[in-house]
């Protein structure tokens, strides 16, 4: 009967135990809505991954005036200085102090170095010593001359009174004239020694390197110990030099101009400059001359080119590439419209219209433009496009309105 009774207990429903299963459903309901999320969030990022990778370019503001004129001819050159110099001493010594650096700008006559000066300074305490004699022996003569002119006076008054005979006076005479010969001489050796002094501070001065010009150091060849020479060749052990100088102020360019086309360049003509270290950087320049011959080896004739305006930027040696501009009348270059350049491979022209993609937050918008030409730095839009707007580049054929993409870094 008990057995009987368990058994009908076990078949009865536990409500506590299906209360206790419901937070349990809860718990996968709320996992299953986090499942879904995840998988939203893995779709968007597939899409976003999906969307092809596009490289983009910046509209430019269109120059205007001479430098927006077409070019003519285009050229490479590099940037010289004008005026440079290596700086050396005039004496042949050793280096006992170096006061510049490379990248340190100097003052005219700034000191840049100094020689060893020890033998200078024994030859000039020489030069005064023998100047000092000189000065003596001549002080001396001037004191025998004195005396002899004396004794000349009083031999001609006794000659007078008949007390001493003719052979006594012209003694006297003589030895007057042979003091006033020894005079004029001692006196040219004491100029000659002033001169001697002067020379040896002057090779005293030229001990000390100054800087013949203003300018920036560019080399450093020589350090203290070593010894310098201005008539050296690079021998083991001598410097030619204690550095470069180079006026930065002086800087231009010089490009190769093949002689087939000098006929394009004029003085004066107007040229936009690029680095090749800032190529989105124009710099205004002008043709200062052409220099009158040519170079048989290569056919090429050296045209010097000025910048109109100075950079800290601009280098010497640096290399520079050059379009010559077309003069015109200052009144047709004011007329020019102004506009904005983009890039040719950023735009679909078709006559005077054109057609770009303009990037907006990953996403493609098609926009008509006007044209109003095309110049060596890319093609002039007239209207439909602002300074620092971003295109698409690539082909056009594959962009439509409102397409996702992601850009190139």
């Amino acid at each position: 009967m008990n057995d009987t009774s368990n058994l009908l207990g076990q078949l009865k429903i536990d409500k506590t135990a299906r209360q206790s299963a419901r937070p349990g459903g809860a718990r996968w309901l709320l996992a299953g809505l986090g499942l879904l999320l995840i998988a939203a969030i893995v779709w968007l990022l597939f899409l976003r991954d999906g969307a092809p990778t596009i490289r983009t370019t910046t509209v430019r503001s269109a120059p205007t005036g001479a430098a927006a004129a077409a070019s003519v001819l285009d050229a490479s050159g590099y940037v010289v200085a004008r005026r440079q110099a290596t700086v050396s001493s005039k004496l042949t010594g050793k280096v006992v102090e170096v006061l510049v650096e490379e990248g340190m700008r100097v003052e005219d006559g700034q000191v840049l170095a100094r020689i060893d000066d020890i033998n200078a300074r024994a030859q000039l305490a020489l030069a005064e010593s023998q100047l000092a004699a000189a000065r003596a022996q001549l002080a001396e003569v001037r004191v025998q001359l004195a005396e002899a002119r004396r004794q000349l006076q009083r031999s001609r008054s006794l000659a007078e009174r008949k007390l001493v005979s003719e052979a006594a006076l012209d003694t006297a005479q003589a030895e007057v004239d042979a003091l006033e010969a020894r005079l004029a001489s001692t006196e040219s050796q004491v100029v000659v020694a002033e001169r001697g002094v002067l020379v040896q501070q002057r090779n005293l001065e030229d001990t000390v390197v100054r800087a013949p010009f203003a300018g920036v150091i560019t080399v450093k060849n020589a350090q203290p110990g070593e010894m310098i020479s201005p008539l050296s060749a690079g021998g083991d052990g001598t410097r030619t030099g204690i550095g470069t100088l180079v006026d930065m102020e002086s800087l231009e360019i010089e490009v190769d101009v093949n002689e087939n086309f000098i006929n394009r360049v004029q003085p004066g003509q107007p040229v936009a400059a690029r680095l090749n270290a800032y190529p989105d950087w124009e710099i205004p320049a002008e043709v200062v001359a052409v220099i009158p011959t040519a170079d048989r080896s290569k056919a090429t004739v050296t045209v010097r080119v000025g910048f109109l305006q100075k950079d800290p930027r601009i280098l010497p040696e640096m290399g520079v590439r050059v379009a010559f501009r077309e003069s015109e009348p200052a009144q047709a270059a004011e007329q020019r419209p102004a506009g904005v350049l983009v890039d040719a491979d950023a735009i679909q022209v078709n006559g005077d219209t054109g057609v770009v993609f303009v990037v907006r937050d990953d996403t493609l918008e098609r926009r008509a433009v006007r044209v109003a030409g095309k110049t060596a730095s890319g093609v002039r839009v007239a209207s439909g496009l602002a300074a620092g707007d971003v295109l698409a580049v690539g082909d056009q054929a594959g962009f439509s309105d409102g397409m996702a993409v992601s850009i190139e870094p």
